[in-house]
């Protein structure tokens, strides 16, 4: 998820923790939260400091950036950092089913057919 604030409405951060307990109490505990400063290209009408925004998404485990639609920037690396938090759970989750599964009892069991056995099968045409 994306948490979209104008950094020229105070506003618009302040609801910010409101959004963010929405979608932890809504969606899957599993969700990639990432929390943008949008309009950044505005910075003579700024009213929410970088500094609080960054300080507001350490303090909630969050991804941060200041973007600017307007201008296109941060856009494609707030959506890659997105994409690479979700593949790096995607991968821990992956290994560990992997490494239970190598657990299992009855998984990887070998069967070793020695030589004696197969001399002891001699067929019609054997002498």
């Amino acid at each position: 998820a994306l948490l979209v604030y104008d950094i020229t409405k105070r506003q618009t951060f302040e609801n910010v923790l409101r959004w963010l307990h929405e979608l932890r109490d809504h969606a899957d505990s599993n969700i990639v939260i990432m929390m943008a400063g949008n309009k950044s290209d505005l910075n003579h009408l700024r009213s929410v400091a970088d500094e609080d925004g960054r300080s507001l998404a350490e303090k909630e485990g969050l991804s941060f950036l200041e973007t600017s639609a307007l201008e296109a920037s941060n856009i494609e690396k707030a959506f890659q950092t997105i994409l690479s938090e979700i593949y790096h759970i995607i991968s821990k989750k992956a290994l560990a089913a992997q490494e239970a599964a190598g657990n299992l009892p009855g998984q990887g069991t070998a069967i070793n057919i020695s030589e004696s056995s197969v001399d002891n099968k001699k067929g019609c045409c054997s002498n």
